[in-house]
């Protein structure tokens, strides 16, 4: 009955993410300087590095990179930039959106895939994943 539940709940079809893969060729460096030519370093803060600080305002009130206890998928990281308004959900909606809308431009028309797979691999390379204590598999 269980597995029966959990699969049920895994997301099927064409929002899926379940084999959503970019290519391992990404260059994390090539990623940070296509963040910053596309000024998203004007909004967004990344942990651990140099980059200048936000000066948007109202500021984005979370730091992206850093410690997490659940892993951020390179589906998720795609979706949020070329879809941005779809992660709206969660987040202090006054402080990231103008209406329904997110305030982060959709990329969709302003990046090559070369581009998204190099930010991709440069905030990837920001976030440091621990599992959660007590968080531990269940063994069948």
């Amino acid at each position: 009955m269980g597995l029966l539940l959990m699969a049920a709940a895994c997301e099927t079809g064409r929002h899926a993410s379940a084999g959503f893969r970019l290519p391992a060729y990404g260059d994390v460096e090539r990623g940070k300087a296509t963040f910053v030519a596309l000024q998203c370093n004007t909004c967004h803060e990344v942990a651990g590095t140099d980059l200048p600080r936000p000066t948007a305002q109202p500021a984005v009130p979370f730091v992206l990179g850093g410690l997490v206890t659940r892993e951020v998928s390179d589906g998720y990281l795609v979706t949020s930039i070329i879809n941005p308004s779809h992660t709206i959900a969660g987040r202090p909606k006054e402080m990231v959106a103008v209406g329904d809308k997110s305030r982060m431009p959709e990329y969709g028309d302003n990046i090559t895939v070369r581009q998204l797979t190099d930010v991709v691999a440069f905030l990837q390379s920001r976030y440091t994943f621990r599992r959660p204590m007590g968080d531990y598999p269940a063994h069948l």
